[in-house]
């Protein structure tokens, strides 16, 4: 059959197919059953023919060609993930500390002691790396997108892990992780963009030595709580880049990731997997995971910071994506929270490690 008489059928009868309850498109494309070109008939959701009266069906056949039924679902314009949302407000979208430019709203979380609803993502959104003090304003969206203080608050934040950088004095070895900071520590934020040395154990076995750069946007300062230390080194070290806020009203944050949906639970990353991310800046992306247990050295402006335990896939960000969640594509699981990356890998944290070290639960 050909294509310019399916096309014909699908001019003729547009309007009256349009016009049946239910039905949101008609295009042209292939009938599932037979494989053979068919007017395609989309609806929101697909009912059971009992269900329908004879002008609600949709015919078996337009002008002697085959019709097809496919469930798309409510179709809608998408949002930039740059916009200023109210009254509800997703994740994945710009939101910042007042005095850096934009990241990634990651995902909504609660507290472990109290329960309490928190917004989670990098230490350099949330807390200007390191260069931030609790309680500071948080903004939805970023500074870079439009966003006001005080219009624009949102939240305030939380807590934060800090950052350690190569250059802080050297510590003793030790072999606890990351302590927990108290609520109520001060800390401080920046802009993350450099370059980012991948040193990873698995990669040194073929060879592998990538430059890469950051994909955030904040700066340094001074340190707040002591980080793991390598033991030969001595050179201190960080397991994630990560802080939380408090949202004013709770209930304006709806938790669904632009893209995505609800992300329940937790999984460790494995090599080839698939994962996808919504972010600020590239939206939603999909990658895969191409090395593990990284050890990497990321540029926060003017200074360094080294990264064990890290999650490196192939690229899908840009600046202003750091703080999007990473999440299995097949079970749509979180694995992990993206700081860093460039044009060749994007680089994550292990999602059970911020959730340690914050201590919250997704």
């Amino acid at each position: 059959m050909a294509i310019n008489d399916v096309l014909q059928a699908q001019r003729l009868f547009m309007d009256s197919l349009l016009a049946k309850p239910n039905v949101v498109g008609v295009a042209v494309g292939l009938k599932n059953s037979v494989g053979e070109p068919a007017v395609v008939v989309l609806v929101e959701r697909k009912v059971p023919a009992a269900a329908l009266a004879s002008a609600e069906a949709v015919p078996k056949e337009v002008d002697g060609i085959k019709t097809d039924v496919v469930e798309v679902g409510y179709l809608r314009a998408y949002d930039s993930p740059r916009d200023r949302f109210r009254p509800e407000i997703p994740s994945g979208v710009s939101i910042g500390h007042y005095k850096i430019t934009a990241g990634t709203l990651g995902t909504i979380v609660t507290d472990r002691t109290t329960g309490e609803k928190l917004i989670l993502s990098n230490n350099h959104v949330l807390a200007n790396s390191n260069n931030a003090l609790v309680g500071d304003p948080i903004l939805q969206p970023g500074t870079a997108d439009g966003g006001q203080n005080p219009a624009d608050m949102v939240a305030r934040l939380e807590r934060l892990v800090t950052l350690r950088y190569v250059d802080d004095p050297d510590l003793p070895p030790t072999p606890t992780p990351t302590p927990t900071p108290t609520p109520g520590t001060p800390g401080s934020c920046t802009v993350v963009n450099g370059v980012v040395s991948v040193i990873n154990a698995a990669a040194a076995l073929v060879g592998s030595h990538q430059r890469v750069t950051s994909t955030s946007v904040v700066t340094p300062t001074q340190p707040q709580a002591v980080g793991p230390v390598d033991a030969v080194a001595q050179t201190p070290t960080n397991e994630v880049d990560c802080a939380v806020a408090k949202p004013i009203d709770p209930t304006k944050f709806t938790g669904d990731i632009l893209g995505i949906g609800q992300v329940h639970g937790t999984k460790p990353a494995a090599l080839g997997m698939a994962v996808r991310k919504s972010g600020r800046t590239t939206g939603f992306t999909t990658g895969t995971i191409t090395l593990l247990n990284a050890t990497v050295n990321v540029a926060y402006g003017s200074r360094t910071a080294r990264f064990t335990g890290q999650i490196i896939s192939t690229p899908m960000s840009q600046g202003g994506d750091s703080g999007s969640l990473l999440v299995d594509a097949a079970s749509n699981v979180a694995v992990g929270l993206l700081f860093a990356g460039s044009d060749q890998s994007t680089i994550f944290n292990p999602i059970d490690a911020v959730l340690s070290a914050l201590q919250i639960n997704l």
